[in-house]
């Protein structure tokens, strides 16, 4: 009924019902509002049992309650949800032993693809996983036969933080570092310190502390440097979440920011724009690296060949950066007190 009242074929509904027909935005928009006025809705068990397919996508996360990886899930359901898809979520907690059970689980449910956010998982073991079942990862630069990955420029984006601080004239700035088992703190971490390198600027490894991406190990982070009573004017956080904690930790010690220690965080999240004092920080969007893993996929379901794709880094620049203070007084109280 509605391929006729459109004025198209049968097989050409359930291609713009899938998001792989390759018709016009005219065509489209033309089925979809035949559809809207007929009140058509496709029965996922009877296009299941027609094309081989379940119309779902697993998706491994780290923590299901994670707002960096929330971002990401939300993209990835909204793009899925265009296609008529549906997502099934599940959480390995950065446990390698615990992900390979969490993709037994998605491979017994029949999923047509698996994307995986970041993870534990060997790239040997994705490449191994893409032979029976299309796989999109983030956070790698990984390919392969049914294998795609999604990496982001951490790097460069930890190179702009310091030389956003450089120009401030900050020349002592601290790093929180995520834990050095992760892939994205490693590379932020080596970003940071061969940016300082060529900037020829103060480093020191007291000001550098290993922590965990959260709220509460940024928290212990500064209370670490503090303690420590090497001197900085400025911090870059490896996470948003992380600088949430710092922020907290300094004006617990008496500092304010940006007046005292100006701050930097990573990865922009929705919440950074509304902290006090709005907080610079490096931008991935996180929500549309959902979306560019969830088009990557439907292309390799269709046996094409995704775009390739490296997210590049972009500092957003907000209240939480400043010049560098003349004087260390207030700082060196704190450390001594």
């Amino acid at each position: 009924m509605v391929a006729k009242k459109a004025g198209v074929s049968p097989s050409t509904v359930s291609r713009i019902l899938n998001g792989t027909a390759q018709v016009s935005d005219d065509k489209k928009a033309l089925v979809k509002a035949v559809i809207k006025e007929l009140g058509f809705r496709p029965d996922p068990a009877a296009r299941s049992l027609a094309g081989g397919r379940t119309m779902s996508i697993g998706v491994l996360t780290q923590f299901i309650d994670s707002p960096y990886y929330g971002e990401a899930l939300r993209g990835i359901e909204d793009e899925l949800n265009n296609a008529h898809y549906s997502p099934l979520f599940v959480s390995g907690h950065w446990n390698e032993a615990e992900e390979q059970k969490r993709i037994q689980l998605l491979l017994d449910r029949k999923v047509d693809g698996i994307i995986v956010l970041t993870g534990k998982l060997s790239d040997d073991t994705l490449i191994e996983l893409a032979k029976s079942i299309p796989v999109v990862v983030t956070g790698r630069q990984l390919s392969g036969i049914n294998l795609f990955s999604i990496d982001f420029d951490n790097a460069e984006g930890a190179a702009q933080a310091v030389k956003h601080l450089n120009r401030l004239g900050h020349q002592k700035v601290a790093f929180l570092s995520g834990p050095l088992d992760h892939p994205d703190a490693k590379q932020r971490l080596h970003g940071f310190k061969k940016e300082l390198k060529r900037l020829k600027m103060f480093s020191d490894k007291n000001l550098v502390i290993e922590s965990d991406f959260l709220e509460s190990g940024g928290f212990r982070a500064v209370n670490s440097l503090l303690a420590n009573k090497t001197e900085f004017t400025a911090i870059i956080a490896a996470n948003d979440q992380m600088a949430y904690g710092a922020r907290l930790a300094l004006h617990k010690a008496g500092l304010s920011v940006p007046e005292d220690v100006s701050l930097i965080g990573f990865d922009d999240l929705p919440h950074s724009a509304f902290t006090l004092p709005p907080l610079t920080s490096v931008r991935q969007s996180v929500y549309e690296i959902g979306v560019s893993a969830a088009k990557a996929m439907f292309d390799l379901i269709n046996k094409k060949n995704p775009p390739s794709q490296i997210v590049e880094a972009e500092l957003i620049v907000r209240e939480s950066t400043a010049q560098s203070p003349f004087s260390m007084t207030k700082l060196s109280i704190s450390c001594t007190s």
